[in-house]
């Protein structure tokens, strides 16, 4: 018979919220264990026949996923691959500035290449990329798969001068502008090491204003680049990160929001190697 939280809470815990397991209440520990496969055995009060009848019945339960709290990130990833296929790859690949080998596609990524089936993609030296970023790579091609592959045209735009990012204005200034800021600020030449080592490009001759530009490849039709000025007697750092404005042809709102934090943690962990 399954587990539900309230069936362990009643049938198997002691219900004296003793706070023995780490948690406030009885309850709040069987939904750990139904929903997040935490130890049941971590509540000391369980007589051991019961407890021995308990982890069986929770073990088959786990077994097919009934009640289990759902990783978002492996659905996201999976829902991305299924929308791809080998045929796909093999048509999109030049038209998106990579090449196959076999039915491997090879593609350009910041200073290095990835190596993308539909099973997955893996880095150069054959590790997997975390979930997230390979559903960031599928979102980028499964876009190009119905549509032509636009060319950029050079005329960048910050990320609030895109089409609904309202929402998401707030959240790109407090979690990847601002923390970007509190890394670098004092610290060009150290932002600088940081960009150059994650595969920017100098462009600082293209603008008068920021101390510091500099441009990321990320996929061949997409590129970011970072102005930086740093802190005056009257005025604060401040940072800006800019889009082509054709960008949208080749990734969603959501993942141009994950490409900004994943430069972002990049050139932040960069800096302190």
């Amino acid at each position: 018979m399954a587990l539900s939280i309230v069936d362990l809470y009643k049938k198997v815990l002691p219900k004296t919220n003793c706070k023995e397991c780490s948690f406030l209440t009885c309850l709040a520990f069987a939904g750990m264990v139904v929903s997040e496969k935490h130890p049941l055995r971590g509540c000391p009060h369980i007589a051991s026949d019961v407890l021995e009848w308990a982890e069986k019945e929770l073990e088959e339960q786990y077994r097919q996923g009934k009640w289990l709290k759902k990783d978002m990130a492996v659905d996201a990833l999976q829902l991305a691959k299924d929308k791809i296929t080998k045929e796909d790859l093999k048509q999109i690949g030049d038209r998106i500035g990579g090449k196959m080998e076999g039915d491997v596609l090879v593609l350009p990524y910041f200073n290095t290449y990835l190596y993308i089936d539909s099973s997955g993609v893996k880095d150069e030296a054959g590790n997997d990329l975390s979930r997230n970023e390979q559903t960031f790579v599928y979102i980028h091609i499964s876009m190009m798969i119905k549509a032509e592959a636009v060319t950029p045209t050079g005329n960048l735009k910050s990320f609030k001068e895109f089409p609904n990012t309202v929402a998401k204005v707030v959240s790109m200034r407090n979690h990847i502008e601002e923390p970007l800021k509190k890394a670098f600020a004092g610290n060009l030449e150290g932002l600088k090491r940081a960009c150059l080592q994650c595969g920017g490009i100098d462009v600082k001759d293209n603008y008068e204003s920021p101390n510091l530009a500099l441009s990321f490849q990320v996929f061949p039709l997409v590129a970011v680049t970072l102005l930086f000025w740093e802190a005056g007697e009257e005025f604060d750092a401040d940072v800006k990160l800019l889009f082509d404005e054709k960008v949208t042809c080749h990734l969603d709102i959501e993942s141009i929001m994950f490409l900004s934090q994943y430069l972002a943690d990049r050139l932040r962990a960069a800096s302190i190697l």
